[in-house]
């Protein structure tokens, strides 16, 4: 009975110190809870570092291994999700002091990524060129903000993608209050500029009305011309 109760997943509400005791104890049900409650927000904030999808995976996997060997030094002075951030913070930033200067950034693949920094609505599947326009602009979105200097990224990130208050944000990038509600203004003035630089030629495309949308208005009207039976 107690292998039984040591799998069960957690009770909405469970706090920290419960889930550490119980990872603690190799409760898989636990770890894969504390996992999934912070993958999205670990992964994004190494992406915010590093700018690549594969090396912010590889942070998130070393900072899960770190934190699970070393759960013990967890005080529970700051949250869970704080502590964990921290540790993939500092991994992230390890690996961009270990690499050679002349290695150029990545760019964000143009496809469907596993994680992605902003989600837009799903277009219906008869509506490709809504898709496209859509895929777009995250596209310019998701570069303007790779392209924000770090100290400024990584509040944006924080504030703004992940939700996080000013006090949090603060506490896991060892800021000041004052100094994260500057940098985040300047990170929406930065990026605004940003976006609407790049804007311009999606833009261009917006409204789109081709493929399929466009042949069915041109079949009905050939229709009703007595075109087409």
């Amino acid at each position: 009975m107690r292998q039984a109760q040591a799998t069960t997943v957690p009770p909405t509400g469970s706090g920290d110190a419960e889930l550490v005791q119980r990872a603690l104890a190799r409760d898989e049900a636990a770890v894969r809870a504390i996992m999934q409650a912070n993958n999205r927000r670990l992964f994004r904030l190494a992406r915010g570092i590093l700018r690549n999808d594969g090396e912010a995976e590889d942070v998130v996997q070393d900072t899960y291994v770190r934190a699970f060997t070393h759960l013990d030094r967890f005080r529970g002075e700051s949250g869970l999700s704080t502590w964990l951030s921290r540790i993939a913070i500092n991994e992230a930033l390890g690996r961009v002091r270990r690499k050679p200067p002349a290695v150029e950034w990545s760019e964000l693949p143009h496809g469907g990524l596993d994680a992605q920094i902003i989600q837009f609505p799903l277009s219906s599947a008869d509506d490709p060129e809504r898709s496209m326009a859509q895929r777009e602009i995250q596209h310019v979105v998701e570069h303007a903000i790779d392209e924000l200097p770090e100290a400024f990224r990584l509040v944006f990130i924080t504030r703004v993608i992940e939700g996080m208050n000013v006090e949090e944000t603060a506490e896991i990038l060892d800021l000041k209050p004052e100094t994260v509600k500057t940098r985040l203004h300047r990170a929406r003035a930065m990026l605004r500029e940003n976006v609407e630089r790049k804007i311009g030629p999606v833009v261009m495309d917006a409204f789109p009305f081709a493929g399929k949308r466009c042949e069915r208005l041109t079949e009905a009207v050939l229709k009703r011309l007595g075109y087409i039976g």
